[in-house]
């Protein structure tokens, strides 16, 4: 039902909230409760014992089979053959911050490996503590989705890695050659290039960067207690997200969020039965049509209980606010009860998973040469 890093419609960014929903001695709607805390999707409701049964679990792991499917180990791509050295250049690579004109800003600055890959803000900060202009999506999964970037500038993985690097509010190099003019200063880098692409004439190319650092986001997967669920195990969830789970498909929000991924598998328009108030006008600044003002592309809901605030602006800061937008302006059923809220963040807390603690450990840095620039902060 939303998005930064959706549930029912499209604007999500990414929802947010904590541990799995298979504990039925901790039901969503006890969790609720606590105080708010910054950035976890947090609310401050009470809502009563559930007063409606909860559907069999037999049934509604058929029923799922028929919208959603467990995440593949990895995201694997045909152009791309993961390897070893491939994903271990494109790690190092994910981590430098020399890589930007003040060396103050890597990938993992707005995409933080450890937080379920998001920073916490409505917008990344990048060179010069400039502010970005849209919420910056999770990038676990998201070798998976259809396309890349909110409003699906980019292709894959592999293309969108190179553009922050010359995103003037980014990373601010003034180009690709620069890049790669860094990169080469850097005397350790010139053998694991080689390592990965021992069969390219010149392996340090900007292209040859990208498909590094797609190498090594193709295996950020994180599979959940969903998976199981949907690979046999009836008991993977818990009564309230049973229910919580009808309710997502009787209420429509598979309409948008299906898939291995539960979104980023097409565009839709933010605001689809009344007008969403946003400036953003979407994916019509790539296309220029008309019909795409207001379109983005639908975000995953894998680990939306861990990338708040939601929406493309990050206006939203807790799951209970998201799934109320989502509901007012993408769902004809216009709003739901405290109850039926609880169970769907029940069934969306099991979307939350496990991270490779050694797969994302940060590599030392190869140390600069005398020619690599100094951080430049202008």
């Amino acid at each position: 039902m939303i998005a930064r890093a959706s549930l029912l419609g499209v604007g999500l960014v990414a929802l947010a909230l904590g541990q799995s929903a298979c504990d039925d001695q901790e039901p969503a709607r006890a969790r609720l409760a606590p105080a708010p805390k910054a950035g976890a999707g947090g609310d401050a409701e009470v809502v009563k014992k559930a007063s409606r049964p909860a559907p069999s679990a037999d049934q509604v792991q058929l029923l799922a089979k028929r919208f959603f499917a467990p995440l593949p180990a990895r995201a694997e791509s045909a152009t791309n053959p993961i390897t070893e050295a491939k994903v271990a250049l494109g790690r190092t690579l994910y981590y430098d911050p020399r890589l930007s004109k003040n060396h103050d800003v890597s990938c993992n600055t707005c995409h933080l490996l450890d937080k379920y890959g998001v920073d916490g803000t409505p917008v990344s900060v990048g060179h010069k503590k400039q502010n970005g202009d849209r919420n910056a999506p999770t990038v676990y999964n998201a070798a998976l989705h259809f396309t890349q970037f909110w409003d699906g500038r980019e292709p894959d993985v592999e293309a969108q890695a190179k553009g922050p690097l010359i995103n003037p509010v980014e990373m601010a190099m003034a180009d690709h050659n620069a890049v790669m003019k860094t990169i080469k200063s850097i005397p350790g880098y010139a053998e694991m290039f080689k390592a990965a692409f021992p069969e390219a004439k010149d392996p340090m190319t900007i292209d040859n960067f990208g498909l590094a650092v797609g190498a090594f986001e193709r295996g950020l997967i994180t599979p959940a207690p969903f998976d199981k669920f949907l690979q046999g195990d009836s008991k993977a969830l818990s009564k309230d997200a049973l229910r919580g789970l009808q309710l997502f498909v009787d209420a429509q929000c598979v309409t948008c969020h299906v898939g291995a991924t539960l979104g980023g598998t097409q565009f839709q328009k933010i605001g689809n039965l009344k007008d969403y108030p946003t400036e953003d006008e979407g994916r019509f600044k790539v296309t220029n049509n008309e019909a795409d003002k207001k379109v983005f592309k639908v975000p995953s809901l894998r680990n939306i209980a861990k990338t708040a605030p939601y929406f493309h602006d990050g206006s939203k800061a807790t799951l209970t606010d998201a799934i109320n937008t989502m509901a007012e302006y993408q769902t004809v059923k216009g709003s739901f009860t405290d109850e039926e809220r609880a169970d769907l963040i029940a069934f969306l807390d099991t979307l939350t998973g496990e991270i490779d603690q050694e797969y994302i450990k940060q590599p030392p840095l190869p140390e600069s040469g005398p020619n690599t620039p100094k951080p430049d902060p202008t």
